[in-house]
């Protein structure tokens, strides 16, 4: 796939996406590549792919959500997937994300795209560890893309899955390695998916027994 015309027509066919909701994607295209001047949102050489490497990638885990509301993305940066779940909810007419992200700029950049789209996005600026005095309930999808090894990633999680959340992580060819590191809690369940983009990733599907 190449990002063009194509690949725009066949993301908007996969995942039902109207022209509005094209429009809103655009917008945030244009967004990106102007921010990404000053603010290192994503890596340089996957710019010109965003539409499969970022777009694409992060949609994918909508539909495996799909009839939960209340998501919450962790460590957003330049809002992969957290601000792609924000527009396909507003397409969805219901649910909202909540977005954590460390970095003050990054945050501006959330802010605006979620303002310019109308996506129903709240931007905490806070730290992970510290996020849980902020975050509204309930919570029923956690997301985190690139953002640390699972085992980390499920002690983030682990509250809001013990409360009836589920957990989606893309995950790259190394997921095996990280599986192997993590001391399995019983309570813990942990399916791997395909991924769309890349045959030797997965995206780990956690969830609470």
């Amino acid at each position: 796939m190449s990002n063009s015309a194509e690949i725009k027509r066949k993301f908007s066919e996969r995942f039902q996406i109207d022209a509005d909701g094209m429009r809103q994607f655009e917008i945030y295209e244009g967004l990106l590549r102007k921010w990404q001047k000053t603010i290192n949102l994503v890596a340089a050489r996957t710019l010109d792919e965003v539409w499969q490497r970022h777009f694409w990638d992060s949609a994918q885990l909508f539909e495996l959500g799909a009839g939960r509301k209340h998501w919450l993305d962790l460590g957003s940066g330049g809002g992969f997937p957290g601000l792609i779940i924000g527009i396909m909810l507003k397409q969805a007419g219901t649910g909202d994300i909540q977005l954590v992200e460390s970095d003050q700029r990054k945050c501006a950049f959330l802010r605006e795209v979620s303002r310019e789209t109308g996506s129903p996005v709240t931007v905490h600026n806070c730290r992970i560890e510290a996020s849980e005095a902020v975050i509204r309930q309930p919570v029923d999808v956690v997301t985190a893309r690139a953002l640390a090894d699972l085992p980390t990633l499920l002690g983030y999680a682990q509250e809001y899955l013990e409360n009836g959340a589920i957990g989606l992580f893309p995950k790259g060819q190394d997921v095996g390695s990280e599986l192997t590191q993590l001391a399995m809690d019983s309570r813990i369940h942990l399916n791997l998916r395909p991924s769309e983009t890349d045959r030797s990733a997965r995206i780990v599907v956690a969830s609470a027994v």
